[in-house]
């Protein structure tokens, strides 16, 4: 580690959080997924900017990332965008109480994306995420309401099932 930056303090603040009171063998397991996912390229983009980037930690996670990419495109998880997208129109107001890393992602009209597993919010700005960003979107994947809309049974599990029972055999 370089120094003790802003960033270094979102990691901690990250890594206090615990899923102890959840249960996640019953958390849905596509939104599962992608819930470890977003966390991934969270961690993923603070090691980037808390780390030199040949750091055995920032290697790890570079392993890590790449073996998730062939995952997400297997069974019901290669839908997870469209239905961002599906919730954004059928949906909106769930679409808008998502929280800002899967509704910008995923979302088609939206610049940011994963780029390199790194989260870039606008491909035209040269400048890191700011920190603050980074802590409300750990903030907002913790939250107890967001983390009960994970399990199976839910109504965001429920919508995600009926999404994939309107759409062709994958």
């Amino acid at each position: 580690m370089l120094e003790e930056n802003e960033y270094v303090g979102v990691m901690k603040q990250m890594y206090n959080k615990s899923l102890i009171l959840e249960d996640p063998s019953d958390f849905h397991p596509v939104l599962y997924f992608y819930f470890v996912d977003s966390l991934a390229h969270i961690d993923f983009t603070l090691g980037m900017l808390s780390f030199n980037y040949m750091s055995p930690k920032n290697i790890m996670n570079m392993e890590y990332l790449r073996w998730r990419l062939d995952q997400e495109k297997q069974g019901e998880r290669a839908l997870f965008p469209e239905f961002i997208n599906w919730l954004k129109v059928e949906h909106p107001d769930t679409f808008e109480s998502l929280p800002l890393l899967w509704s910008g992602i995923y979302d088609n009209d939206d610049p940011a994306s994963y780029r390199g597993f790194r989260i870039v919010l606008n491909p035209e700005e040269k400048r890191p995420i700011p920190a603050g960003y980074l802590s409300v979107i750990v903030d907002q994947l913790f939250d107890q309401a967001f983390l009960r809309r994970l399990y199976r049974g839910s109504a965001l599990a429920n919508l995600f099932d009926e999404f994939v029972r309107t759409r062709p055999a994958l």
